[in-house]
């Protein structure tokens, strides 16, 4: 059975979380060693009090689990574009390797494979190229990652024949979407594809609907957006925006 690990999301403010929940019942145990019987009923109400807040805290950090993939998502995605054709494809945002390992049973054996990411380890807990390279593995995927700036790509004009974004492009500051769009734009060889996956949100910042915002925004990129689709989110009330372009 693959054992993937995917690393912790938001690991420090998480952690965080977890400590002072742990502070907290400690504290509620002194109370109730040390102090008089209405010290003791204050202690218990702190301590069942810690006990939630942990409870919550704990549940933030296996959300998502660090061992499992959503897979449905990428399939959807994987759906909608020609990975059985490309012999180059780039998934921008790869992270510690969740999306190179969701999009590796629909991609030929042939292809080259590319996983860009800043890799900072701040946001995510073990986000490095090698973890990425690992998992992909794991997944039967020889790929290749690449630690650069989406505004900035180091990878050749034309060169790209799929542009795999997965739940990156919001996180990414006002500012920065356009220029990250138009790399994209730049790489895509004349017959390239572009598909995104993103969350029902807009940058800080940006109040827009997020379907009509990525729309828009695809489109001064320089793109013409060939599907736009909602794809549900399971266990959520609201959905994924999938985005498929093609360069003008």
């Amino acid at each position: 059975m693959a054992a993937y690990y995917f690393g912790v999301y938001h690991w420090r403010r998480r952690f965080r979380s977890v400590a002072s929940a742990t502070g907290m019942m400690c504290l509620a145990a002194l109370f109730r060693r040390r102090w008089s019987l209405g010290s003791t009923a204050l202690a218990a109400a702190l301590a069942i009090g810690a006990t939630a807040r942990g409870i919550r805290a704990l549940s933030r950090v296996l959300s998502p689990p660090p061992w499992t993939i959503e897979r449905y998502k990428y399939n959807a995605l994987a759906a909608r574009l020609p990975l059985g054709e490309s012999e180059c494809v780039l998934d921008v945002g790869c992270g510690t390797g969740r999306s190179l390992v969701g999009l590796a049973p629909h991609l030929p054996s042939s292809a080259t494979v590319l996983g860009l990411d800043v890799f900072d380890d701040r946001v995510i807990l073990g986000n490095a190229p090698g973890l990425a390279r690992r998992n992909a593995a794991i997944a039967g995927l020889d790929a290749m990652p690449i630690e650069g700036d989406g505004t900035c790509l180091p990878i050749a004009s034309g060169s790209v024949d799929t542009v795999a974004a997965c739940r990156v492009l919001h996180d990414l500051p006002a500012a920065s979407i356009d220029p990250a769009l138009r790399e994209l734009h730049r790489v895509c060889g004349t017959d390239g594809v572009i598909g995104v996956l993103e969350l029902p949100l807009t940058p800080e910042g940006v109040d827009a609907d997020p379907e009509s915002y990525w729309r828009e925004r695809v489109l001064d990129a320089g793109f013409e957006t060939e599907r736009l689709d909602r794809v549900d989110r399971r266990g959520r009330d609201d959905q994924y925006v999938l985005l498929i372009a093609r360069p003008t």
